[in-house]
């Protein structure tokens, strides 16, 4: 996904900004050094808790990541709740990324990196007691087959809990056309559309819960951070690529304050 490519947020940047913080020093680098600059999601820490909590995972948990980017979020799991977590990551840049960020902080034994389809899932069923995903589920076009592939590899019970951008039905087809072309953000449901999709996947207990009104302040600061720091990132991506991007999230910020765009959290037991 060409997206990733040329991403703000890469391994390379969130190295840059802790060896900025650490006086260029990145030896005996742990977890808790990377948390602030890697996890590409929103709401931070307490969006990942929240998920975890949601999911009921545990020390005895085997945990999905889907989508897994940087890892993130799956090394956040692993450090806190002493999980083992598997980061399936289709990206061969960002996985990659991903499995050397492990090492650097010594999670690689408890965080292991799969690259790998999302709609495919390459797991034999049951082999999971929790799914989760963070702003992922966006950039797939075929969405009932992920959900469908996380319903099989839950055990029983087993709880998938994931966070998305939401549709509202304000959001206009030539809108919809340019975040596809823009951000590969493709098939964008509504609460409801998910709900459905969770059902027709297996899902039951199925609950959503709308995040709009926590995330409309977090896109406002996020592009607020872009502008800032836009010389760094020109210094790596390029100064046209830095136009772009926030020509892009100005747009999406945009969205989200008419109200055309939201966020939400979801979830289903197997």
């Amino acid at each position: 996904m060409n997206f990733y490519d040329r991403h703000p947020i890469s391994e390379q940047q969130v190295l840059a900004a802790v060896a900025r913080r650490r006086g260029g020093d990145l030896s005996r680098l742990t977890p808790d050094d990377l948390f602030e600059f890697d996890q590409d999601h929103y709401g931070g820490l307490k969006a990942v808790d929240d998920v975890a909590r949601r999911a009921g995972i545990t020390a005895a948990s085997r945990v999905l990541d889907v989508c897994a980017g940087l890892a993130g979020p799956a090394r956040f799991l692993a450090s806190r709740r002493g999980c083992r977590v598997l980061a399936l990551e289709l990206h061969a840049g960002r996985a990659a990324g991903a499995a050397r960020l492990n090492r650097l902080v010594g999670l690689d034994g408890l965080v292991s990196v799969v690259r790998g389809d999302a709609t495919a899932l390459p797991f034999r069923d049951g082999s999971f007691d929790a799914c989760v995903s963070q702003e992922a589920l966006l950039h797939v076009d075929d969405k009932l087959a992920v959900l469908a592939g996380c319903r099989r590899i839950l055990v029983p019970g087993g709880r998938f809990v994931f966070t998305d951008w939401i549709a509202r039905a304000t959001l206009g087809e030539r809108e919809r056309a340019r975040l596809a072309e823009w951000m590969a953000a493709t098939t964008l449901q509504s609460l409801d559309g998910y709900r459905a999709l969770l059902g027709r996947a297996g899902f039951v207990r199925v609950e959503t819960e709308d995040l709009s009104d926590e995330w409309r302040p977090l896109v406002k600061a996020r592009l607020a951070t872009f502008r800032a720091t836009g010389m760094d990132t020109a210094a790596r991506l390029g100064e046209a690529r830095v136009r772009e991007y926030e020509q892009l999230y100005a747009f999406f910020v945009g969205l989200v304050e008419d109200g055309k765009l939201g966020g939400g959290r979801l979830s289903g037991s197997a």
